[in-house]
Parts: structure tokens; sequence; C-alpha cells
């Protein structure tokens, strides 16, 4: 199948699609008001397939891919779902220990797009940690809209733990040198700033994707150094920027930020139209470079 393109299609069907894929608006409202983009024969049922994510798109890095090792896992945690599992890839030859990263995923659980992004950290030379926030409901269902209905049953503060919980593992594990970042996409950006504040001698690089920003109070308790990747397309999220950009510099809080032309939220995922690969890429290579200079050495 040809990968299709944000230009495709109308900016409103695009911003549309996002009111969908949050839950703001639900599969009939969506499917009325799409069907005004509906012309030469295309119904709004198909609109939303091309819109929706093709998983066949997301693997640049193979399961099998002799660099690296990866594996479900099990892990404690108390304060949350009890016992989580998460996919934990590694680099398969290094005799040193490497940084650990936490990846987290969007409002869906762990898709198959998720997965790889923790494989091509696992080929960069890191520890990678995925938890699926789906695993106390029986995991990632290979669905993205059950996984959207499955993770908005689940409660927000038990799914922080088990991402906190993630991320203590990360920083005491055999294989980690201890020192942990976390990268995070959509509703996993939003726990990469939410991680930053709760977890200051935890967490010491922190990447958000487009994420909710924390609120301005919880600011100071931040030591992280962050690096923030925005879509300029993306109101919704970016409306909460300057609140936050305030606070970073009221409190001496390294940063980074990089808002990227015409690009739309979900920039970064390759599975669906509103991938940019141009900027998913450099914000890629931005965020190797980040957590290497600020978790190696």
């Amino acid at each position: 199948m040809t990968r299709e393109q944000a230009s495709d299609f109308d900016q409103r069907l695009l911003d549309l699609y996002d009111d969908y894929a949050h839950g703001r608006v639900d599969r009939r409202d969506f499917l009325q008001r799409a069907s005004t983009f509906a012309v030469g024969g295309m119904t709004a049922e198909a609109l939303l397939s091309r819109l929706s994510p093709n998983y066949a798109w997301a693997q640049q890095v193979p399961k099998n891919d002799s660099r690296i090792k990866s594996e479900m896992i099990s892990y404690s945690s108390p304060k949350g779902a009890g016992t989580m599992r998460g996919l934990l890839a590694h680099p398969a030859a290094s005799q040193e220990k490497s940084p650990a990263i936490l990846v987290v995923h969007e409002n869906r659980g762990l898709n198959p797009y998720i997965e790889d992004v923790a494989r091509r950290l696992a080929v960069a030379n890191f520890v990678a940690l995925a938890p699926d926030a789906l695993a106390p409901l029986g995991g990632y269902p290979g669905n993205d809209d059950e996984g959207r209905a499955m993770q908005a049953k689940r409660d927000p503060e038990q799914m922080v733990q088990d991402f906190i919980a993630g991320a203590e593992l990360l920083k005491s594990h055999a294989l980690s040198s201890g020192k942990v970042g976390v990268v995070g996409f959509c509703y996993g950006g939003g726990i990469s700033n939410e991680l930053a504040v709760r977890l200051p001698n935890v967490i010491r690089a922190a990447v958000p994707f487009y994420g909710r920003q924390p609120k301005t109070e919880d600011v100071p308790k931040i030591k992280a150094e962050l690096l923030l990747h925005y879509a300029e397309l993306d109101q919704r999220i970016n409306d909460g920027w300057p609140a936050y950009e305030t606070a970073l510099k009221a409190n001496s809080i390294k940063y980074t930020v990089h808002k990227y032309p015409a690009a739309n939220h979900g920039f970064h995922n390759d599975t669906t139209p509103r991938y940019d690969q141009k900027s998913a890429e450099l914000a890629w290579q931005r965020t190797l470079d980040f957590f290497n200079s600020t978790l190696r050495g």
C-alpha cells in the first residue's frame, strides 16, 4: 500500500481526526462530520481507514534483528496495576552497562510502532523499556480503537504509577548504568513531563513529543534536562507551551525546544498520514544526540 501524506488531506479533516483519536468526538460524530470531505465516490468510512494507522509501515528494526535482544517482561507496580508488562530491548553484544530509556506510548497501549521505537533505542546502544498500560486489562488488543477504549477505563493515577515503577526498575536494572531518561509520544509526552516532575532523582533527561505540559506550580520540582518537540499545526498542545516556558525560565531549568514547521500532532508516528518524514527523522536524531550527551560519561 502506498503511504499517504498529510498533504493528501484537508487540514480540517486532519484536525477532526485528531479529535477522534483523542476521544473528543466519537466514531459516529467523526463519520458524520467527515462526510463533508468525502468526494469523488469516497465514503467517510474510507477516509477514516486512510487516516488510521497501518502497522505494516512501523517496522524499522525487525524483532529478530541480530544487533539487539528484546523480550516481554513482567515487573512489580505496587501503587499501580500490581504487576505490569512491557517490552525490554537492549544491545545484544555490549559488554558494558548502558543508559536506560523508558518509552511511553500514546493513548492506546503498546502498539507495534512504540515497540519499534524501543528497538530503535536498543540499536542506538540504550536499554529501553516500553511498558503496556493495558497489561492489567489483557494487553494491547491489536486494534487502536479498542486500545483507546481500554486505556480510558484505567485509573489515570495508577497508570502514572505504572510508568514510575518502570523508570525505577530501569535505574536499578542489571543492564543499566543507572542513568535514566524518558521519551514519550502524545499521552506519553505528557507522562514524560510528569515523570520529570515526580522523579527528579531518577529522570536525568526527558523528551516529550507533543506532550501535555505539567502544572506550572510543579515545574520547580524538575531537575532533568528537557528536549521538547512540538508540531506547528498542533494548536491544542501548543497552547500550553508559553506558560510552561515561562516557568522553566523562572526556575532556571535547562531545556531545548523545537517546533517543526507544517507538522501535525503525531508527526513521528510513521504508521499514519500525519507522519512527516523530514521532521520525524530530524527530531529522532536530536533525541539520540540529546540522550547521548545527557546520559553517557
